[in-house]
This record gives C-alpha cells, sequence and structure tokens, in this order.
C-alpha cells in the first residue's frame, strides 16, 4: 500500500511541475524510440560459449530470417533523430532569442552528450583489468567491450549533426520538408555505386560517404517540422512515398530484409545506412508527425505521462547502460555452462521464448546500475582536471580495446 500511494504522489507531482506547453508528443516519440534501442538489442543479441568458456556474439536473425520484420519496428533512430532535429531547433531559436551564442549553444549540446559516454567507457576500462582478474576470459571481455562501445557510435554521428543544426535551419526556411530530398538523393547516389553494375569496381570505403547525410535525412525533416515547414500533407506524402520505396527496395532491389546486421551477410542496411533505412525512416516520421495530437492527448493523462519523463530524464543512461545491463546477467552466466536464453546459441525457437522471459531481469539491473551511473548526465561540478584528465584517458584506453587497437 505504501508503494503504490508513493508512485501515486510521484505521478502527481510530475504532473504539477510539467509546463503547460511542454510537448508532450514530442517527449513521447523520444521515449519511444529510446526503449526501441535496449528491446532490440536484447531480443536480437545472443551468444555462444566456446570450449573455454569464453562468450561470442551470436544473432537470432541468421538462422531466423523470417524475424526480419520484427526489425523494422524496433529501428526506430529514424523517429529519433526526427525528434532531435524538432527539439533541437527549438532550443537554438530559445537560446539565440536570449542573446546567446551558437557556439555557446552548440558546447552546451554537446558537453551534454559527452559527458555519459566519458563515464560509461571510463568505467568499463576500470573494471576491464578487475574482470580478468577474477577469471573472465579475455574473449568474454572484447565481446563485452564491443557491444558497450557499439550503440555509442549513435552520440557521434549525433554530434556531428547537432553540429550542422544552422545550417538545417536555413535549409528548412529556403526548402520547406524538400530540404531532406538532396540528402536522401545522395545515398541513392552511393547505393547505386555500391551495390549497381560498377560495384565490382568501387572502394570498400564509399559506403562511409552515407554515414552523415543518412542519418541526416530524419534530423531535416525534424527541423523543417520544428520551424512549420512541413505539415501534414507532407507527412502524407512521407509515409506513403517512404512505405512504397521499401517495398520496392525489397522486393525489385534485393535490399536485406533486416534493419541491422547479421552476421554471415555481405550486405548491412544500418551500418553504414543504406537506402532502406531512408525509406522506413521517411514511412516513420510521416506517421510521427500525422500522430502528434494523438499521442499528445493520451500522455495528458498523468499516469502515462510520469514514466515518459523518467525515460526522456534517463536517455544517455539508457542508452549507454543497456548493454552492460544484459552482460551483467551473461557474463556470471558464462560461469554456469549452458543457460538457456544467455549462453546457449540462438538456433530454436525455445531461445526465442526463454529470451523474452529473460527481458525483465536486464530491465531490473538496468533500473540498478542506472541508479547509480545517472549522475554521468548531471554536470561534473566538483570534479578536478585531473580526475577529468584520468576518465578521459580510461575512456581512450577502453576504445582502443574495444575496436582491437590494443
Amino acid at each position: 500500500m505504501k508503494t503504490t500511494d508513493t508512485l501515486r504522489s510521484a505521478v502527481r507531482a510530475i504532473e504539477a511541475r510539467t509546463p503547460v506547453e511542454r510537448d508532450r508528443a514530442i517527449d513521447g516519440l523520444r521515449a519511444l524510440a529510446l526503449l526501441a534501442v535496449p528491446t532490440g538489442h536484447w531480443l536480437l543479441g545472443g551468444f555462444t560459449l566456446d570450449a573455454d568458456g569464453a562468450l561470442h556474439n551470436a544473432s537470432p536473425l541468421t538462422t531466423f530470417g523470417a524475424l526480419a520484420p520484427a526489425s523494422w519496428v524496433l529501428q526506430m533512430l529514424g523517429i529519433f533523430f526526427l525528434v532531435g532535429g524538432y527539439a533541437s531547433v527549438l532550443s537554438y531559436r530559445r537560446a539565440i532569442g536570449r542573446g546567446g551564442s551558437v557556439g555557446g549553444w552548440l558546447r552546451g549540446r554537446l558537453v551534454r552528450l559527452g559527458r555519459p559516454v566519458l563515464g560509461v567507457t571510463a568505467v568499463w576500462a576500470a573494471l576491464l583489468p578487475l574482470l580478468y582478474s577474477m577469471g573472465v576470459p579475455e574473449a568474454t571481455l572484447r565481446t563485452g567491450a564491443t557491444l558497450v562501445i557499439q550503440p555509442l557510435w549513435f552520440v557521434g554521428v549525433y554530434a556531428a549533426i547537432t553540429a550542422l543544426t544552422p545550417y538545417c535551419v536555413r535549409a528548412a526556411h529556403r526548402m520547406g520538408a524538400w530540404a531532406a530530398a538532396p540528402l536522401l538523393g545522395a545515398v541513392a547516389a552511393v547505393d547505386f555505386l555500391r551495390y549497381g553494375p560498377f560495384a565490382d569496381a568501387m572502394p570498400s570505403w564509399l559506403s562511409l560517404l552515407n554515414l552523415l547525410p543518412g542519418w541526416m535525412f530524419a534530423y531535416q525533416l525534424g527541423v523543417s517540422w520544428g520551424e512549420r515547414r512541413l505539415g501534414r500533407r507532407a507527412a502524407w506524402t512521407l509515409l506513403f512515398g517512404g512505405a512504397a520505396l521499401f517495398a520496392a527496395l525489397l522486393l525489385f532491389f534485393h535490399y536485406p530484409a533486416s534493419m541491422v546486421g547479421v552476421p554471415g551477410q555481405d550486405r548491412t542496411n544500418s551500418h553504414p545506412p543504406s537506402l532502406l533505412v531512408l525509406a522506413l525512416a521517411a514511412a516513420q516520421s510521416g506517421a510521427a508527425i500525422l500522430l502528434r495530437d494523438r499521442i499528445a492527448g493520451l500522455l495528458r493523462r498523468p499516469a502515462l505521462w510520469a514514466p515518459v519523463v523518467v525515460i526522456n530524464l534517463s536517455a544517455m543512461t539508457i542508452l549507454c547502460w543497456h548493454q552492460t545491463a544484459m552482460l551483467s546477467a551473461a557474463v556470471p552466466a558464462s560461469f554456469l555452462g549452458t543457460v538457456p536464453g544467455l549462453t546457449v546459441a540462438p538456433v530454436t525457437p525455445g531461445w526465442i521464448l526463454v529470451r523474452l522471459a529473460w527481458l525483465p531481469v536486464f530491465a531490473v539491473a538496468l533500473l540498478l546500475i542506472g541508479r547509480n551511473t545517472r549522475r554521468f548526465e548531471a554536470p561534473w561540478t566538483g570534479v578536478t582536471r585531473a580526475r577529468r584528465a584520468l576518465a578521459a584517458v580510461l575512456a581512450t584506453a577502453f576504445a582502443a580495446f574495444a575496436l582491437g587497437l590494443a
């Protein structure tokens, strides 16, 4: 009874502190996209156990290709970049309106992104030798480091795109919703070169040219939306045009069905993004814009709004630490041998059912980890320069280990 009363009091307090002008739909969409990241990684990321007791990454998509449509739902980075562009342009306008500079605004945004990344990588750098001394195999540590650093590429790309916000604003004013079209065209051109009749003559690094325009596409849509240059008519076009392009790429141009990388496949849609990713992002963005009012209406209910606020306040903690939560169960399990859903190869339908049962365990682990690590999202007041320098050195060492450079 006391727990219920405490939760109700917290819900009422959150509702009371929410400004009337708060755009609840944007926060709701961001929370949905955030939750899709750990859910996708926890569902589609399995392990195998070798003869030495070390963990190695495995994916159920290698065996169960029919699960690929699940990745269409769980791949919501398009929504994340859409609301990121929308929120950034509003924040940018407020900062400039108060007399601030572009540089000052950008520094504030980048510092908020960088603190949690520095925190998780520094902590893991300190953990690696400790875990090794406790008998965790080096191969397991490398698997874990790869998983931890895997989501962090997003932060670097997002930071680079955020730095381009003033240019996105200018493009939105000149071209409206069409400002994202050149980005779509650039990705289509690169895809034609790397997958078309001249593919054999193309260098392997060519795909990297899609990295910035591929993820900037939805961000630019968000900026145009925030600047009120993208309305419902354009949203319908995005929804149906994106869905049609998505279907055409799958049916006639033989793009991989999975939106995430599958071990053993020579083509991937997401690293870096292919045209299929942009088609999905367009359809998702159109749907999000069209459903905005309904989402806002639903989130007027305090019981639904409160968890959205909590998720948004812990955004970077969720992104940075959700793989650690899964590893906190998998690494100890590797010492026990074959544990269904954790150390058993994801090659049977039973694995999927057992992994679903593990999801609440991972969520509780993330909650417990987050209670201690969310401090990295707050300003590092009282932290000396020496400690910050040490954190940077540790983070660099961890990145080198995770990328196989050490």
